[in-house]
């Protein structure tokens, strides 16, 4: 996430306006235009994977959206956001709404404001405070109808976590070890700490797949394997017996994953994207035990490159990893993981 200063006296002159209230009501600050655009965005996705803003990822993100309103959601945070936007693309408006509760995200102006964007983008952050304060409220219906309108949405870190199927909701997080780690998750698959909820958002495109972020620079390989052990093994009593299996996507930081309504996709930025499939792999899935599960097969597209997710197929590297007791064992030349 980009940083900035003291805002200029030249973004004064757009206009501005903020709604505040106590730490339970959302907050809304907005430049440009006060009247919002009447324009036919077009479908699309943006995959980010989090850390340092990708502009190549947000200017096809803004693209998108026709000339009109863009809308940052957050749960906490600032609105430094919109100058960056604001900046880069050429839209009618920019705002960003804080909603950091379950009360504000009831709020009829939050649920109106979301309903009226032209394209949403949801910012990192803590996605277990998006799955706590919004699903099963007006804020998760609004996002899901504009999904359903053909509404471009982009995430970036929690944000793109929340985008699949399946999302890792960070809900047995610690304030003091905020972050799961592949080693913990594979030693204890079965750890509190592994959380994944269903049907949060509803992208047809990401159907039945589970994202990562960070990828390689937080060594979360370990971790997207096990969530895919625990969601297609029945031991893992996520899903029913039979159902069909789910894929994961890790994204490296820096790069993005920008996917259009066909399921075609292409690799922005200055990192990886990891497509993996469990579909074929078998083994020791026990509360008891450390992972032994697989093989996995993953297929990695660099930057450039593309990727269907209707075909799962793609311009890629193509190697199987198999897990045995926490371990990884890959078939690349080089033995390496990423």
């Amino acid at each position: 996430m980009k940083q900035f200063g003291v805002v200029t006296f030249a973004l004064a002159l757009f206009a501005f306006s903020s709604i505040f209230s106590d730490a339970q009501t959302y907050k809304y600050i907005r430049l440009g235009n006060k009247t919002d655009a009447h324009v036919a965005s077009r479908g699309g996705f943006a995959l980010m994977g989090g850390g340092e803003d990708l502009d190549e990822a947000f200017r096809w993100l803004c693209n998108h959206a026709s000339g009109g309103d863009l809308l940052v959601l957050r749960s906490h945070g600032s609105d430094d956001y919109n100058p960056y936007i604001q900046k880069l693309c050429h839209l009618n408006s920019v705002a960003t709404l804080i909603i950091p509760s379950r009360a504000a995200a009831h709020d009829l102006f939050v649920a109106r404001t979301i309903a009226h964007a032209s394209v949403l983008f949801i910012s990192g952050g803590d996605q277990g405070e998006y799955v706590n304060f919004w699903m099963g409220t007006p804020v998760q219906s609004e996002i899901n109808k504009a999904i359903a309108r053909g509404i471009p949405i982009g995430g970036t870190s929690a944000g793109l976590a929340v985008l699949g199927e399946w999302a890792y909701s960070a809900q047995g997080d610690k304030p003091d070890d905020p972050n799961l780690d592949g080693e913990l998750a594979m030693t204890h698959p079965f750890s509190p700490r592994v959380t994944l909820v269903h049907g949060f958002l509803h992208i047809p495109q990401l159907s039945r797949i589970v994202t990562d972020t960070h990828f390689a620079t937080r060594n979360r390989m370990g971790r997207l394997l096990t969530f895919l052990a625990r969601l297609d093994n029945p031991a893992g009593r996520l899903q029913a017996s039979g159902s069909p299996p789910v894929r994961g996507i890790g994204i490296e930081q820096t790069a993005a994953v920008l996917l259009d309504p066909s399921g075609k996709a292409t690799v922005v930025g200055h990192g990886d994207a990891y497509f993996i499939d469990a579909s074929k792999a078998s083994g020791t899935l026990t509360p008891s035990q450390p992972l032994t599960y697989g093989p996995y097969q993953v297929q990695k597209v660099t930057p450039g490159h593309r990727f269907n997710l209707k075909t799962w197929t793609g311009e890629t590297t193509h190697y199987s990893l198999t897990v045995k007791r926490a371990v990884i064992h890959s078939t690349q030349p080089d033995g390496s993981v990423y």
